[in-house]
């Protein structure tokens, strides 16, 4: 409950609303705007006023509000992005799937301990849409 959330890929607002209920504080980013508009105007009409939702770059991250508790991503890039574990907290963790497109990604669950040490556990076979740079359209 006293958890800040960064939630990769907002999508519709779906997600958001379910870690708004778990979490303190959740960011999250999409890089199509007309998504982001959309589900910015359907949490606020929901009176989730713990989540904020930014057009961005999601392999960005949101460094003005980080450290995260959690990160959470919704779409796969090939590989883990620096930058999301560099805005993880001590004590954080990640889960995000990696993969190309069309083929197995596997869903990872990246953590850090107290002294910023990184580790991955690999977890189930998954298939996502994969992460993408710079929309903003």
């Amino acid at each position: 409950p006293t958890d800040r959330v960064l939630e990769i890929g907002t999508g519709c607002g779906y997600q958001a609303p379910v870690l708004a209920e778990l979490a303190a504080r959740v960011y999250s980013i999409e890089t199509v705007k007309p998504l982001a508009d959309q589900a910015r105007r359907r949490l606020k009409s929901l009176g989730y006023d713990n989540v904020e939702v930014s057009t961005g770059d999601g392999f960005d991250g949101w460094l003005d509000q980080a450290p995260f508790d959690a990160v959470i991503v919704t779409a796969a890039p090939e590989r883990i992005p620096q930058t999301l574990i560099q805005q993880l907290r001590p004590g954080g963790r990640m889960a995000i799937p990696i993969g190309r497109v069309h083929e197995t990604q596997t869903l990872v669950r990246v953590t850090k301990d107290a002294e910023g040490n990184v580790s991955e556990q690999a977890g189930l076979p998954v298939a996502f849409v994969p992460m993408v740079a710079k929309k903003f359209r």
